[in-house]
């Protein structure tokens, strides 16, 4: 367990604002969660590998989950000017997308076996090369929680983690699974 608890202490330390565990067995993928990809209001379905169908079935992201032993759940709270803020939300995305492939290089160096669960797609590649050759950047490849069919307000409240920042704050959370 210390080791986990010292990788959480470098994600605070990298500016993560808030940092949790919990067992990975506890995770659930929930299809109603993988349905709202299929419904496609981000654009994104069928044309990247960070989503499905490119990221595989629910059946078959369950069998990677259940190979890992803890979860490392990380989040950023950004502050907007008011509700309809999307500069900065946008921006609040690239600053934790940056913490998290941060995160991500940190577990590698390791040299453990992780599962990164992101916020949001990938976000490596202008256009992604789906479905005609693999990722060009694997290192940096995510795929969101919820086109695993993660509930992340589920996730957060196990680990004890805030979902909502509050008003006029947009809440970012991305996992490393270990």
């Amino acid at each position: 367990m210390e080791f986990y608890e010292d990788f959480c202490n470098l994600m605070r330390e990298i500016g993560f604002d808030e940092v949790g565990i919990m067992d990975a067995a506890k995770i659930k993928l929930l299809p109603e969660v993988r349905a709202m990809c299929a419904a496609n209001r981000c654009g994104a379905y069928g044309k990247k590998w960070c989503c499905p169908p490119g990221c595989g079935t629910l059946e078959e992201c369950e069998e990677r989950v259940r190979r890992f032993e803890k979860a490392v759940v990380m989040l950023t709270v950004t502050h907007l000017e008011d509700s309809f803020d999307f500069e900065g939300m946008q921006e609040g995305s690239r600053h934790h997308r940056g913490l998290f492939q941060k995160a991500m290089e940190t577990a590698r160096e390791g040299g453990q076996e992780i599962l990164p669960l992101g916020s949001g797609g990938c976000g490596g590649c202008e256009i992604c090369t789906y479905p005609d050759a693999p990722c060009r950047f694997p290192e940096k490849f995510t795929v969101p929680m919820e086109a695993y069919g993660i509930m992340v307000s589920d996730v957060c409240r196990a680990t004890g983690l805030h979902y909502c920042g509050g008003n006029s704050t947009v809440t970012y959370v991305s996992a490393i699974l270990f």
